[in-house]
C-alpha cells in the first residue's frame, strides 16, 4: 500500500501517463477567472505560514470543517493560523474521496515537495518544515503565481471599483500579467436592498447622472471602457443566482428600473423583467466592446441565512440550484443572435447533473460564415465552462468530459480555471489535465480514437492553453 503522493494520480492508462507527462505537464497556466485580492498581489506579502495559505478566505475548506462541527473560532473566528492548521490537519485523513484531500496533497508536493499524507501524528512537523521553507523561498502571493508558471490570472471587480491595485501592480513589473473581470451583478440586483444607494455609487464613479435604464446601461458602458483601458480585459461576469426569462420593452424596463430605484416593491415578473432587459443589454455591450460573456448559471447564495447573518456572505454557506432553465438562457441568446449582438459566451451551469442540455443549447447558437450570416465563423462561439465550484473535482470534471464530448466538440474547450481565492490552488490546473489525459488516453485503448498522437497533442495543447489565448484575445506568447 502506497503512503506517498503518486505521481501517477488519475492516471490509469499507459497512453494517459505518456500525454500527461509528455504534453500536458509542463504547460503554463492561464487562469482566465479567480477571486484573488489585488490588493495582496500589490502588496505581495510573504506568508505567515501554511495556516494562512490554505485557510485564509477559503470557503471550501471553512464548509468542510463545519461538517465536522469544529468552533467557528477555528474555521473564520480569531483563532490563529497555527491553530486553524492544527484543527483542519486533524480532519484531513478523514477526507476519502474529498477533492479537499488531493487538492493538499497536490499543493504539499508541488509548494514544499511533500509527499507524504498529513495527519495529528506529523502535523507539527509538517508546520515546522513548511515555516521554513516559507521563509527560505520568501513565499509570497507572486512567487506562488510565478513558481506555478502562471501567465495570466484574471481577478473579479465590481463596475464601482477604481483598480488603483491594477495600476499598482502592472507598475512594478509583476512577471504575471493581472487583469479584471468586469461583474455587474449589483446593477442585477434590483430586488436587493440597498439598490439605490448603488446606482447613485455607480453614477459618481461614471461621471454622469442615472436617472433611467437606459443611463444605467450607458454607465456600465463607460466603467467596461475604463475596466478595458485600465488593465487590457476582455473579461466580463455575470452571476445568475435565478433567471427566468421574460419579453420586455424599453419603457417597461424603465419603469421597473424607477419602481426599484425608488424600493417600490416589486412583482417577480417584473423582477424576470428587469433581469431579461439588464443581461439582453450587458450582452450588446459585451459584443460592441469585444468582451467575453461568461454566465455563471444556478447559484442558491446564503442557504443558510442565520449563519451568515452571523459570520457574513462568502463564507461556504450558499449552494448550487437548478431554477434557471435552458430555455431561459437560450431565450437570451435568441435575442442577442436575432439583434446580431451575441459576443462569444461561456456557460457554466452549477447543476452538473443537467449538464448536457446546456452543452446542447451552447451548440445550437455557435457560428457559421456565410451569406446573411456571420462575415466570418467564430471557433466554439458559446461554449461551456470548465466544471466550477462543487463540480471542480476529478468526477465532475470527468463527467463533463462523457456527458458532453458526445455533443459539443472538447477539443474547442477554454480549460480549466481556479475560481478560487487561494494563491496555492493553481495545481487544481494539474488536476484537470491529469483526467484530460486519462481520457484521451482511454479513448485511445478502447479503440475510440485513432488519428494519432500529433492530434492528441494539439488537442491538448489547444485545451490546456492556446484556445483560451485565442478565445479572450489576450495574446500571451506562448
Amino acid at each position: 500500500m502506497n503512503h506517498k503522493f503518486d505521481e501517477n494520480l488519475y492516471l490509469t492508462n499507459e497512453t494517459g501517463r505518456h500525454l500527461y507527462h509528455d504534453y500536458a505537464e509542463h504547460l503554463p497556466i492561464i487562469d482566465y477567472h479567480c477571486h484573488l485580492n489585488p490588493k495582496e498581489i500589490a502588496e505581495d506579502r510573504e506568508f505567515e505560514d501554511l495556516g494562512e495559505m490554505w485557510l485564509s478566505g477559503d470557503h471550501y475548506k471553512w464548509r468542510c470543517m463545519r461538517t465536522f462541527g469544529i468552533e467557528e473560532k477555528y474555521i473564520t473566528g480569531d483563532a490563529s493560523y497555527h491553530e486553524k492548521y492544527r484543527a483542519f490537519a486533524a480532519i484531513l485523513p478523514k477526507l476519502a474521496g474529498n477533492p479537499i484531500y488531493i487538492w493538499c496533497a497536490l499543493e504539499l508536493k508541488r509548494y514544499f515537495d511533500i509527499d507524504e499524507p498529513i495527519g495529528p501524528e506529523n502535523a507539527e512537523a509538517i508546520y515546522a518544515r513548511t515555516k521554513a521553507l516559507i521563509r527560505e523561498k520568501h513565499m509570497t502571493r507572486r512567487w506562488c503565481m510565478a513558481h506555478s508558471h502562471v501567465r495570466l490570472v484574471s481577478t473579479t471587480e465590481d463596475p464601482t471599483d477604481d483598480l488603483r491595485f491594477h495600476r499598482q501592480i502592472a507598475e512594478s513589473g509583476c512577471g504575471t500579467r493581472v487583469i479584471t473581470a468586469f461583474r455587474p451583478d449589483k446593477a442585477m440586483f434590483i430586488e436587493k436592498p440597498g439598490f439605490a444607494e448603488y446606482v447613485k455609487k455607480l453614477s459618481e464613479v461614471a461621471g454622469m447622472p442615472i436617472a433611467s435604464f437606459p443611463e444605467l446601461i450607458q454607465a456600465l458602458e463607460r466603467r467596461l471602457q475604463y475596466f478595458r483601458q485600465t488593465t487590457g480585459t476582455t473579461v466580463s461576469d455575470d452571476g445568475i443566482p435565478f433567471f427566468a426569462w421574460e419579453p420586455f420593452t424599453e419603457e417597461e424596463a424603465d419603469a421597473v428600473f424607477q419602481k426599484g430605484f425608488n424600493g417600490t416593491p416589486l412583482t417577480d415578473r417584473e423582477e424576470n423583467l428587469y433581469r431579461s432587459a439588464f443581461l439582453f443589454h450587458m450582452g450588446r455591450l459585451y459584443h460592441r466592446n469585444s468582451y467575453v460573456m461568461q454566465l455563471h448559471i444556478g447559484t442558491y447564495l446564503d442557504a443558510n441565512t442565520t449563519r451568515v447573518a452571523r459570520i457574513g456572505q462568502s463564507t461556504g454557506f450558499d449552494c448550487c440550484d437548478d431554477a434557471t432553465a435552458v430555455i431561459s438562457v437560450g431565450k437570451l441568446l435568441d435575442a442577442l443572435t436575432a439583434a446580431e449582438e451575441l459576443p462569444k459566451t461561456i456557460l457554466y451551469p452549477l447543476d452538473g447533473t443537467k449538464i448536457e442540455a446546456w452543452a446542447i443549447l451552447a451548440a445550437g447558437f455557435c457560428d457559421a460564415a456565410g451569406p446573411g450570416l456571420s462575415p466570418s465563423g467564430t471557433r466554439g462561439k458559446v461554449q461551456l465552462g470548465a466544471p466550477w465550484w462543487f463540480n471542480d473535482t476529478a468526477y465532475g470534471i470527468r463527467r463533463q468530459f462523457e456527458s458532453c464530448a458526445p455533443l459539443y466538440p472538447l477539443s474547442l474547450s477554454v480549460g480549466m480555471l481556479t475560481d478560487s481565492r487561494s494563491f496555492i490552488s493553481y495545481p487544481r490546473h494539474e488536476l484537470y489535465r491529469r483526467v484530460l489525459c486519462d481520457y484521451l488516453g482511454e479513448l485511445v485503448e478502447k479503440g475510440e480514437y485513432f488519428s494519432g498522437e500529433e492530434n492528441l497533442r494539439e488537442i491538448i495543447e489547444d485545451i490546456c492553453v492556446r484556445n483560451v489565448n485565442e478565445f479572450f484575445g489576450f495574446g500571451i506568447k506562448l
